[in-house]
């Protein structure tokens, strides 16, 4: 440690450069977990947050809600089920709010209905208001940052294409779906927004999208064996069905990989190169005494060093980005995942030092003395 911190004191210019180049590669890297996280919260916090464990949809749906339509009396059989604890319905729609009768189009705005009996466990956390109730069914419950749209507690908006107006009786906090503000509705509300136009319902009677189910121990091949035409997964199954998510996030991921492999191959160059043009010293050394693993450690020593700051540098440069962008940026920072990829990239730089490490055990003292630069 001692070697490798007199040789980062003596040559700032050079392992300043390498520091900039660190920090912003782990900088990049730690947007786009910050963008990845917050379109995959943007793109289904509605299910994320719901109290529920297991999801239950038609049989052939991919377990996506647009394509899935049951009885909402399967739910009676549903809790009479092993291991389940609690069930209820869900129906999710996608409408347009207008402000006002003859609304222009910068005044509409598109929203997820979502359609659940008032007081079951689906029923989001209150912010400001008042909870759903059966006897007000065009109450409802939305999304704070339709706050942001210019709506307000008791605000009456209609919905673009129908006669239906909903009136605002209370704000939720971070319930979006499809990347829209949620605006949760009783199922009877919904049903009479979802299913206006003759015979769309299929004629099934009292018509749902899902079923939600509570409980840890619950068997989907039970579930499914006993109801028939049902396809039972876990809440992050259900999630992964929404339209557009797996592929969404599978981007951001092969972003973030093919920027991690980028960075390896970009700081292995450049530990390489440095070491190469250090090869006379490192031969000096190794004749007046110095082993492969002290040398070796000096290296490591220093890339750690480099890393560790070029991470933390970035860390505080994300999270000064994440103050200033526009409130609308669909952008969020995990702890976890700040933790997780700065480790990942430690790893990947102290790694990406082994090559130089092994350069340095094959280095010849005599031919290195006698080199002429």
């Amino acid at each position: 440690m001692f070697l490798a911190m007199k040789e980062l004191m003596h040559s700032k210019m050079k392992f300043s450069m390498i520091t900039v180049i660190f920090v912003l590669i782990a900088w990049l890297v730690f947007i786009l977990s910050g963008l990845g996280t917050g379109l995959s919260t943007l793109a289904a916090s509605t299910f994320k947050t719901m109290k529920a464990d297991y999801v239950v949809f038609e049989e052939g749906s991919q377990s996506s809600m647009s394509k899935s339509l049951l009885s909402e009396q399967l739910l009676a059989e549903v809790e009479l089920l092993p291991n389940v604890r609690a069930a209820a319905p869900m129906g999710s729609t996608m409408a347009t709010a207008l402000k006002g009768q003859g609304a222009k189009n910068e005044d509409k705005v598109d929203i997820a209905i979502i359609g659940i009996n008032p007081g079951s466990f689906l029923e989001p956390a209150i912010v400001e208001g008042e909870s759903l109730t059966s006897e007000n069914s065009t109450g409802v419950l939305v999304n704070s940052t339709m706050k942001d749209e210019g709506y307000s507690l008791g605000d009456t908006f209609q919905l673009d294409g129908t006669t239906e107006s909903l009136t605002i009786v209370g704000f939720v906090k971070d319930q979006t779906y499809n990347h829209v503000a949620s605006v949760f509705t009783p199922m009877e509300e919904w049903r009479k927004i979802s299913f206006a136009a003759p015979g769309s319902d299929k004629g099934v009677p009292g018509p749902v999208n899902a079923i939600m189910l509570q409980g840890k121990d619950i068997d989907p091949e039970i579930i499914n064996s006993k109801l028939s035409g049902t396809d039972t997964v876990t809440r992050a199954g259900a999630v992964q069905g929404m339209p557009g998510y797996k592929e969404e996030n599978g981007t951001i991921l092969m972003m973030l990989a093919f920027l991690l492999a980028i960075s390896a191959f970009v700081l292995g160059v450049f530990f390489y190169v440095i070491t190469m043009q250090k090869a006379n010293q490192f031969g000096i050394m190794k004749a007046i005494g110095a082993s492969n693993k002290f040398l070796g450690k000096a290296i490591v020593s220093q890339v750690f060093i480099i890393s560790l700051t070029s991470i933390v540098i970035g860390i505080l440069l994300t999270y000064g980005t994440a103050a200033i962008m526009p409130k609308g940026m669909p952008f969020k920072l995990e702890t976890n995942l700040v933790v997780t990829y700065s480790v990942i990239l430690l790893i990947i730089a102290v790694l990406s030092s082994m090559v130089s490490v092994r350069k340095i055990t094959k280095i010849d003292p005599l031919q290195a003395l006698g080199r002429v630069e």
